[in-house]
């Protein structure tokens, strides 16, 4: 019987029958300097874009990831600045999102060329996330930084805007999806935790659905299980020694479940069924869970995940150290994965006594929230808050009148997040 068994698995497996996997497309091979995709977005199963960050490029594909095509490059531009996702509301209008020089850019062409959206009143300070619903409907949302968060709307297919302050709700936002053009979800944190918000008035007001109880947290993806918005994933990015959190809601929002995620830094979620799903973020791949989140298994594929994009049960697509696809074809691709370059920073010296010295060497225009937490990753203070404008390294000196006793200094980058124990 075995030789039979054996023929029947290659006949399923010429025939379509292979089950789907992840692996690394082409677009690796543009990658040359190991930056971060940070967003992917397709309107159909074939006809999608990417945006890498630090190098502010765009790239378009047409045959599902086979081949890609640069359309926006930070030469281009002719500003260092730095991208953080990419929406589509049809096969012409899209729109791209920056963490720097208060920029936001459409396209009316599928992304030939791209003109700076300038008509929003209020510049918003960083884009952090955007969705497009309906046929002229437009959202974004930012920022991760501690400056007055916003929503951004447009409702003729970005001709013209409107701005929200939501600094009654929130003190960074990262995240926003709407189910139509009234009835959506924005997520990020607020003094007391990580956060969702919900609407059903297109904006207008919002009730908080979700809050993790953890300063410094933030709710960083929200999913809706396709076929079913009563079901929601969301990824909360935390800070050490916490491990990151998955949450689940079966009801809509109305009530959440939360389970420990595989890293501290998660940020990407993605699911093709209730119990089958992935998560990653700064410091890994894949994890693979199909038991809800009660477990996850390494996968030992991908890296630096931010996105992952779900089209179907069979086909996703996700962005991080390059761009992956989950379908059943066989890879062949042998892309070696760069690793994410820590955040350069040093502390010195470290046990402190009354005074803290803090060293960064940026490698790029960059922004930086350093934040300071108690041994159980709560948060106490926000330390600085700064914008660098081009390549330098920078030093701080700030008092430490804390007792004796455990802390945590925590880096929040546009590339990056990371804890550096101190001891006093």
């Amino acid at each position: 019987m075995k030789p039979f068994l054996n023929i029947v698995i290659v006949l399923l497996s010429v025939f379509g029958f292979s089950q789907s996997q992840w692996h690394p497309l082409s677009s690796a091979y543009l990658n040359t300097n190991g930056s971060r995709f940070d967003d992917v977005f397709f309107l159909n199963d074939n006809l999608g874009w990417a945006a890498n960050g630090s190098t502010a490029s765009v790239y378009k594909t047409t045959d599902g990831g086979l081949t890609w095509t640069q359309q926006l490059s930070e030469a281009t531009l002719g500003i260092n600045t730095y991208f953080r996702n990419i929406e589509f509301l049809n096969e012409n209008i899209g729109f791209v999102g920056t963490l720097t020089n208060n920029k936001f850019y459409k396209t009316i062409d599928g992304g030939t060329t791209w003109s700076e959206v300038t008509n929003i009143g209020t510049a918003p300070r960083a884009v952090c996330g955007l969705d497009c619903v309906g046929n002229s409907t437009v959202y974004g949302c930012g920022s991760y930084m501690n400056v007055p968060p916003f929503i951004i709307k447009s409702t003729d297919s970005g001709a013209t805007w409107q701005y929200i302050n939501m600094s009654a709700y929130a003190t960074g936002l990262v995240e926003i999806l709407f189910l139509d053009e009234n009835n959506g979800f924005v997520s990020g944190r607020n003094g007391t935790g990580a956060i969702i918000l919900k609407t059903t008035d297109g904006g207008i007001t919002w009730n908080e659905i979700f809050n993790s109880g953890l300063a410094g947290e933030y709710v960083w993806k929200l999913q809706t299980l396709q076929g079913n918005n009563n079901v929601m994933f969301g990824s909360i990015e935390s800070v050490s020694p916490n491990l990151g959190k998955f949450i689940k809601s079966t009801d809509a929002g109305a009530t959440w479940v939360s389970k420990n995620a595989p890293e501290t830094d998660i940020q990407a979620v993605g699911f093709i069924t209730e119990n089958h799903g992935w998560m990653g973020g700064h410091n890994t791949g894949f994890y693979e869970t199909f038991d809800a989140g009660d477990t996850w298994t390494n996968m030992n594929i991908g890296s630096n995940l931010n996105r992952i994009f779900i089209i179907n049960q069979d086909l996703a697509y996700a962005s991080g150290a390059t761009i992956y696809k989950f379908d059943s074809t066989l890879s062949t691709n042998e892309f070696q994965e760069v690793p994410r370059i820590p955040l350069q920073v040093k502390i010195h010296p470290n046990p402190v006594s009354d005074k803290l010295h803090i060293t960064i060497d940026f490698k790029d225009a960059d922004h930086m929230m350093i934040e300071l937490y108690d041994h159980l990753g709560r948060r106490l203070t926000e330390l600085k808050q700064l914008d660098i404008d081009f390549p330098q390294k920078k030093a701080f000196e700030f008092e430490f009148n804390y007792p004796k006793g455990v802390y945590f200094v925590n880096f929040h980058s546009n590339t990056g997040r990371q804890s550096v124990k101190v001891i006093k």
